[in-house]
């Protein structure tokens, strides 16, 4: 008889530390993000996702800060060793490679175009013959 009776007891509820998952809440959908740039650290060359207009980035990876330059602040000269592409803000009359450390001279015989420029020139060019 004595099984009958636990058979018989009532529910007594959920069993002890159980929760009920409350409802969604009817929020607002998030707001879109300000428009995002990239760039490459400085130290660890890993690609940095950064909001547009920002400074400053400090790389998740090897914690440098990186100093942003927007397009139009940097020039582009390749390494007259190595020929590696070097980017630099604008100014100097000449730039050391990271890779070969050699110094390259900053003149009009290779310094190219602002990102920028380029950009705009690819634009333009028609593809058709």
């Amino acid at each position: 008889m004595g099984s009958k009776e636990v058979e018989e007891e009532d529910d007594e509820g959920p069993p002890p530390g159980w929760q009920s998952i409350p409802p969604p809440s009817s929020q607002p959908p998030p707001a879109p993000p300000s428009e995002m740039a990239q760039m490459v650290c400085g130290s660890c060359r890993r690609l940095l996702k950064y909001p547009r207009g920002a400074r400053h980035i400090e790389c998740s990876c090897c914690h440098t800060v990186n100093f942003v330059l927007e397009a139009q602040e940097v020039g582009q000269v390749k390494c007259g060793s190595c020929e590696m592409l070097l980017i630099y803000p604008y100014g100097p009359s000449s730039v050391k490679c990271s890779s070969c450390h050699f110094v390259t001279e900053i003149g009009e015989h290779n310094r190219r175009p602002p990102w920028s420029v380029q950009q705009a020139r690819a634009g333009l060019i028609n593809f058709e013959a």
